[in-house]
């Protein structure tokens, strides 16, 4: 059965400590699995419809246990190539305090990174109504760069929808080596997100929202996203505006929400309905979901939980 969303690029291992405090010997840990793209994939996935994820993992036990928890969550995996040359990478990521989330990445020579163009699943791409990528996997190396642009070459010449979320990482790339790439794959893309200092990467300087958004709008999309985070955020298309406020919770791990935000707001383009405010109500509902629990996916919601973060009536039946 041909996906709703592909989403292509990398997913890794995740050891994730309990509690706050430094990493010792002994400390408390869960195992899991994380990567945008992927997280995507479960995002929309959890609110009802068909979601694939394309990569490259490990023929390892950390690559098992990835596409084992993908499979659970009803994410298409029947596309991803098991390397046996290179190992699946790997993040860990501890809270040393109870403000401050430490992020170690082990990316170096891994599955991943060898991605390439020769991988792709290229008619279940062309048959899909969505295609999601992001900044963060041409930054691998050069052949997982070809392949996100071979992806999204095939998406266009077939109509499908591209996504695109810059998600720059500095620890990957600075923005002088980012910003010709992502200006590039911003230019083929139909919806873009980027938070406001991934904007001033694209359009060279800081704006404010409404200026960065009409400014990402200028680069060829036809809709344009900037997350604010606590702020909300706000989207613009040629011809409507939108701004949202996020839902008050309380914030228990950031990590994830943009994913969540993403795949919230791709989920209503698949549904055909609703307008721009619309697309970031959901959008903003399941960010804050993210946020306000343990895990980079572990807390989007189902579709039938969407209610739960609304006014008035709670209670899920």
């Amino acid at each position: 059965m041909i996906p709703d969303l592909v989403a292509v690029g990398e997913a890794m291992a995740l050891v994730r400590g309990s509690g706050a405090g430094p990493l010792r010997p002994g400390s408390p840990a869960e195992i899991s699995f994380a990567g945008s793209e992927a997280n995507v994939a479960v995002g929309v996935s959890r609110l009802g419809h068909r979601g694939a994820w394309v990569g490259r993992l490990g023929d390892d036990d950390a690559g098992e246990m990835i596409l084992t928890g993908l499979r659970g969550e009803g994410v298409d995996v029947s596309h991803v190539v098991r390397d046996a040359a290179r190992p699946t990478g790997l993040m860990m990521r501890h809270r040393r305090t109870a403000d401050r989330v430490i992020l170690a990445y082990y990316r170096e020579h891994q599955a991943g990174a060898a991605l390439s163009p020769a991988d792709l699943p290229l008619d279940v791409i062309a048959g899909a109504r969505i295609l999601h990528v992001t900044g963060i996997t041409p930054a691998l190396g050069p052949t997982a760069l070809a392949a996100v642009e071979a992806a999204v070459a095939a998406a266009r010449e077939a109509g499908t929808t591209v996504s695109f979320d810059v998600n720059h990482r500095a620890r990957l790339w600075s923005p002088e080596e980012a910003a010709p790439v992502l200006r590039r794959l911003a230019g083929a893309a139909d919806v873009i997100f980027a938070g406001e200092w991934e904007a001033a990467i694209l359009l060279g300087g800081e704006r404010g929202p409404h200026d960065a958004a009409e400014g990402l709008l200028g680069l060829g999309p036809r809709e344009a996203v900037v997350k604010l985070g606590a702020d909300g955020a706000l989207a613009r298309t040629a011809g409507d505006l939108a701004r949202v406020a996020a839902p008050p919770v309380t914030e228990i791990d950031p990590v994830g929400a943009g994913d969540a935000f993403v795949a919230g707001y791709l989920s209503c383009l698949l549904e055909d309905e609703g307008d721009l405010r619309a697309r970031l109500d959901r959008a903003a509902v399941c960010g804050a979901f993210a946020v306000s629990a343990y895990g980079d996916w572990e807390g989007f919601p189902r579709r039938r939980e969407l209610g739960l973060l609304a006014p008035g009536d709670n209670v899920v039946r």
